[in-house]
C-alpha cells in the first residue's frame, strides 16, 4: 500500500471523538480528519498520511493537550506492532468508546436503540490471549528469524521481543523461538505459528511448505522437551495439523465450571481467544436466553458447542447448527463427554445459504442462540417465519453486521430490541463484540 509522504500541519486539532478502529477524528474546514493515537478531547497537530477530498488520515505529531484517559502503554513495542491499537487508553475508556461504537452503529445503521443497555462485560486486560497467529520471516539484515504480528499498514514482520497480551511464559518464550528457528533449514519455508493454549498445554503449530530435515527434527524436540510444548506440523490447510513432539499430541481444553462442562478442542479450531471473558460471554447469554426444561432451542453457528452444551445442562432439547463438519465432530464428541448427548443434538447447514423452506424444515424452536462470524446472519433472520423464536440472543463480532441484521429482526419480523451491550473480548484492540437480546 502506497503512502504519501507526512505533512504535519501547524494548526492544532481537537479531537473530538474516537472512530471503530481507535483512531482520533476531528474536523478541519469541515473534512473528517482521522488521527491515530489521539483521544477525545485532546489539542494535538497531526502528520497526514492520505489526503482524500472528504476525509484525511494521520498520526499525532504532538500532544498539545492531554487526555485524563491517556495511559502510558505497557509494551515496547506499541505503535510499531500492529497487534494492539488502544494501549495508550485506560480500559475504562476502551470499554466506553466500543460500548458509544456499539449503540452508533445500531442506531446509523439499524435504526434500533436497545430498551437496555447492559453492563459492559470486562475484565483483565493483559496475558489474555490463548489464541495468536504470528507471522515468521528470516530477514537477514535483522539477524535471523523474525516472530510476531504485522507492522502497522505493514506487510512487515514486527520486531517483537515480548508481548504483554499472551501469557507471560509465551512471551518470554518469543527470543528463544526465534533463535531456535534461525538454526532450521527450513527457516525460509516456515510462514506461520499459531498459539493454542488449553489449561493443561501449550501447543505451537508450525506451518511447513516442506518437510523438515532430520537435523530440523532433533531441534524441534528438543526445544519442546525443554520448554515443555507439544509442537505440530502443518503442511497444507488447517485439517493437516499433526502432532509432532510429543508424538501423542495435547489434550487441549477448556472449562465451564459453572456448567460443569469442558470443551474439548484441536489446536486449529476456532476457540475464543479470551477465556475469562468468554466464560462470563456464556453466563450471559444463558442468562438472556433463560432456556428452560423441555424448550427447543436452536444453536446456530454453534462451533465445538460452547454455547450449546451450557444451554442442555439446563434441561433444554438443543439443536447445534454448523457449516463446518470438522467442528459438528468435535461437538459431538463434546456432548458424549459431557454425558449430554440425549440433549444435544448437532446438524450440518450452510447458514449463510439458508432460506425460508429451510428454516421451516427445522421445525419449531422456542429460543435461539446465534453466534455468527463477522459476516453476520442475515439470511438466518430474513428465513425466520410466524413461528420463529420469542427470544433470540445474538452474539457478534460485528457492530455493522449485529445492526444490519438487527433492521430486519425489527423492522420486518416483529422483534424489539431489549437489551444489547459489549464485551471487551480484546482488550487493547478496537475489536468490538457484543450481545443483543431480542425479544416478541
Amino acid at each position: 500500500m502506497a503512502f504519501k509522504t507526512p505533512d504535519v500541519r501547524s494548526a492544532p486539532l481537537v479531537i473530538e471523538s474516537l472512530d471503530q478502529e481507535g483512531r482520533g477524528i476531528a474536523r478541519r474546514d469541515g473534512k473528517a480528519i482521522f488521527v491515530e493515537g489521539a483521544l477525545p478531547g485532546e489539542h494535538v497537530t497531526v502528520s497526514v498520511y492520505r489526503r482524500k477530498p472528504s476525509f484525511e488520515i494521520g498520526e499525532v505529531g504532538a500532544i498539545l493537550r492531554p487526555a485524563a484517559s491517556r495511559s502510558t502503554p505497557r509494551c515496547a513495542h506499541f505503535g510499531v506492532c500492529g497487534g494492539c491499537a488502544l494501549q495508550h487508553v485506560d480500559l475504562a475508556m476502551q470499554v466506553a468508546v466500543k460500548q458509544r461504537v456499539l449503540e452508533d452503529a445500531l442506531w446509523h445503521i439499524g435504526k434500533v436503540k436497545p430498551e437496555k443497555v447492559l453492563a459492559a462485560i470486562h475484565g483483565p486486560g493483559w496475558q489474555y490471549r490463548h489464541r495468536a497467529r504470528f507471522t515468521v520471516r528470516y530477514v537477514a539484515k535483522k539477524g535471523g528469524v523474525l516472530v510476531g504480528f504485522h507492522e502497522k499498514r505493514s506487510s512487515f514482520v514486527a520486531d517483537m521481543r515480548s508481548c504483554e497480551v499472551v501469557p507471560e511464559r509465551i512471551s518470554r518464550l518469543l527470543l528463544p523461538l526465534r533463535e531456535m528457528l534461525s538454526r532450521l533449514s527450513i527457516r525460509q519455508r516456515l510462514p506461520q505459528i499459531e498459539l493454542s493454549i488449553g489449561e493443561d498445554a501449550d501447543v505451537l503449530v508450525l506451518r511447513v511448505l516442506q518437510p523438515p530435515s532430520a537435523d530440523d527434527e532433533s531441534i524441534l524436540r528438543a526445544f519442546a522437551e525443554h520448554h515443555r510444548l507439544f509442537l505440530y506440523l502443518q503442511p497444507g490447510g488447517p485439517d493437516t495439523a499433526a502432532p509432532f513432539s510429543p508424538s501423542a499430541g495435547a489434550d487441549l481444553h477448556y472449562s465451564l465450571p459453572e456448567f460443569d462442562i469442558r470443551i474439548y478442542f484441536k489446536p486449529t479450531d476456532f476457540t475464543q481467544v479470551n477465556h475469562a471473558m468468554n466464560r462470563v460471554l456464556v453466563r450471559r447469554a444463558l442468562m438472556l436466553l433463560a432456556p428452560q426444561p423441555g424448550d427447543r432451542i436452536a444453536d446456530l453457528f454453534c462451533g465445538l458447542g460452547n454455547f450449546t452444551l451450557p444451554i442442555a445442562r439446563s434441561g433444554a432439547n438443543v439443536v447445534g447448527i454448523e457449516g463446518s463438519e470438522g467442528l459438528l465432530a468435535g461437538a459431538r464428541r463434546n456432548a458424549a463427554r459431557n454425558g449430554l448427548e440425549d440433549l444435544a443434538h448437532f446438524q450440518a447447514m450452510n447458514l449463510f445459504g439458508i432460506d425460508a423452506e429451510k428454516w421451516a424444515a427445522l421445525g419449531r424452536f422456542d429460543r435461539m442462540l446465534i453466534d455468527p462470524p463477522r459476516d453476520g446472519a442475515v439470511e438466518v433472520v430474513k428465513a425466520l417465519g410466524d413461528s420463529a423464536p420469542s427470544r433470540i440472543v445474538y452474539v457478534s463480532c460485528n457492530p455493522a453486521t449485529l445492526a444490519r441484521d438487527a433492521a430486519v429482526l425489527a423492522h420486518t419480523k416483529g422483534y424489539r430490541l431489549a437489551a444489547a451491550g459489549v464485551v471487551n473480548m480484546f482488550p487493547h484492540t478496537a475489536h468490538v463484540e457484543s450481545i443483543a437480546l431480542f425479544a416478541r
